[in-house]
């Protein structure tokens, strides 16, 4: 075998190999893409329905946050997803470098967060919780967002302070509302032909613990979330490794443009 056909033999499969990379990288960042075009979707319709989701949305402290959290993921995916596709089938060198660039930034950021995460841990605490419960909840000024979350969590979840209803002891909640044991987030709801409305609030209120929830919100969250805890920590390694492979792949369509 010539020098000549053996050059010739290795240049067809660097051609035949990059090839396949150009087109593996554009079906993976049209997913992307479509990914992105659907929660952009989802997040628009949310936001604009006339049919008055939006004031159930905007009435939630925590759905809110989440709408506006989608259309973000949504328009980075969707600009991602594009990027790639468009630097892949273009081979155009600019448009991978940005794409480059970009998921770069995304994976450190992403593991910034979790290095953040691991340092303040302690801040996750009960302890920590309850003395910030003490120190900022209000009971019913909506337009403080520690409080207006705080009501969220209590409503969505049925359950009361951190710990226990003992959690509003000497916290500015009581110097605010002397006459009130607890707040109205805490109270027992019941639902009649398709109402929602009090148990007792009164009773309530008074400190009655027939008619207000006793659980703790923090083992009421955990208790919903245990069950998501492995699958996100699976879900983000998977996201991390698809990142990696997605800058590897940019990289070496990079360098075989000619």
């Amino acid at each position: 075998m010539g020098l000549g056909e053996a050059s010739a033999r290795g240049t067809s499969m660097e051609g035949d190999c990059l090839s396949c990379i150009k087109y593996l990288m554009f079906v993976f960042n049209f997913l992307i893409f479509l990914g992105g075009s659907f929660l952009l979707g989802v997040g628009v319709w949310v936001v604009v329905d006339p049919t008055g989701f939006r004031e159930i949305v905007a009435a939630n402290p925590l759905l809110f946050t989440g709408v506006y959290i989608i259309l973000a993921m949504g328009g980075m995916l969707f600009l991602l997803g594009f990027l790639g596709c468009c630097g892949a089938i273009r081979e155009n060198k600019c448009l991978l470098l940005f794409f480059f660039m970009l998921i770069l930034i995304i994976f450190l950021a992403e593991l910034a967060a979790a290095i953040l995460a691991f340092v303040f841990r302690e801040h996750l605490t009960r302890e920590y919780f309850t003395k910030e419960l003490k120190r900022h909840y209000q009971g019913y000024n909506n337009t403080d967002v520690f409080t207006s979350t705080w009501n969220a969590i209590m409503n969505t979840f049925d359950c009361c302070g951190v710990n226990s209803p003992e959690d509003f002891e000497d916290s500015i909640f009581r110097l605010i509302n002397p006459g009130e044991v607890v707040p109205e987030a805490c109270c027992r709801r019941n639902s009649h032909l398709g109402e929602v409305g009090f148990s007792n609030r009164e009773e309530c209120l008074s400190g009655s613990m027939l008619y207000r929830n006793n659980k703790g919100c923090y083992s009421s969250v955990v208790d919903y979330f245990e069950m998501y805890i492995y699958v996100a920590g699976a879900l983000a390694i998977v996201v991390l490794t698809i990142e990696l492979f997605a800058m590897v792949f940019a990289m070496c369509l990079f360098k075989g443009i000619q």
